[in-house]
């Protein structure tokens, strides 16, 4: 099985001028693709590759800046 072709997500877009930096996302990412910056104090994208497509973190934005885009169509595991 190829890591690559298990990927979920194309991007995260995070908006920084809606953000407000509350950290939420952060903290709710808990596969630590989302970082923080501390100097811009601002969430970037670390590890987009190693995201589940949960959606936490867009759940948690309480001005929706962040847009998690997944690859369509999905892959599916198989199990029979």
């Amino acid at each position: 099985m190829e890591t690559a072709s298990m990927r979920w997500v194309k991007e995260i877009k995070i908006d920084l001028d809606t953000c407000k930096g509350c950290k939420n996302c952060f903290n709710a990412c808990f596969v630590d693709v989302i970082r923080w910056n501390a100097e811009a104090k601002k969430p970037v994208v670390a590890y987009s590759e190693d995201c589940v497509w949960c959606l936490a973190c867009e759940a948690a934005c309480p001005v929706q800046a962040i847009e998690v885009v997944p690859i369509i169509p999905a892959p599916l595991r198989v199990s029979f």
